[in-house]
């Protein structure tokens, strides 16, 4: 019987590469930040998810909503470059109104519901990102006041901005959950 740190290894193919590779660990580094934000609902009724428990608008099946809408639009900007985000300088009323509302949940709206849509998102999210031809790909932002103009992103960076805002907003979910029960997501 051969030691296993003896037992030659098997050439690893293109597949094994991706599997393991930096895809591999970008995805899973997100799934592990959606999991903490995921886990900040565990237990909780419609209302519960929809009630604010700081200064802010914040709840948390909004911020559910909120990570959701972004993380799909950043996935639309990979697949279409700018134009799939609009032009953040000529936003309306409506359009403001409209981003308001992803941050509280909505008369109708079920907590079960928002985070089936999530995770219709993720399932995206791993598609798109798998069939990217290379992660070195880039399109210029979107016009925006916070970008500088001719900025371009990317799709590594894309991602890499998915998975902050996602880890920053399980922070604050976690808070609001805090102030709602008493319930931790970790301690």
């Amino acid at each position: 019987m051969t030691h296993p740190a003896t037992t030659p290894s098997t050439p690893s193919t293109d597949a094994d590469a991706e599997a393991h590779g930096e895809r591999a660990d970008l995805l899973q580094t997100l799934a592990h930040h959606r999991e903490f934000l995921r886990l900040t609902t565990r237990d909780l009724t419609d209302e519960q998810a929809g009630r604010r428990t700081t200064v802010s608008e914040l709840c948390l099946g909004g911020l559910i909503k909120h990570v959701a809408s972004v993380e799909r639009s950043w996935v639309d900007f990979m697949l279409e470059g700018p134009a799939a985000m609009g032009d953040w300088n000529n936003m309306t009323e409506e359009d403001l109104a409209r981003r308001a509302d992803e941050f509280r949940m909505l008369p109708g709206e079920t907590l079960t519901g928002v985070l089936e849509n999530y995770a219709e998102v993720a399932r995206r999210t791993e598609e798109v990102v798998g069939m990217l031809p290379d992660l070195n790909v880039s399109h210029p932002l979107p016009p925006a006041p916070w970008y500088k103009p001719g900025t371009r992103w990317s799709m590594r960076r894309v991602l890499l901005h998915i998975i902050a805002e996602t880890a920053q907003h399980a922070g604050h979910a976690d808070i609001i959950r805090e102030s709602l029960d008493g319930a931790k997501s970790m301690g």
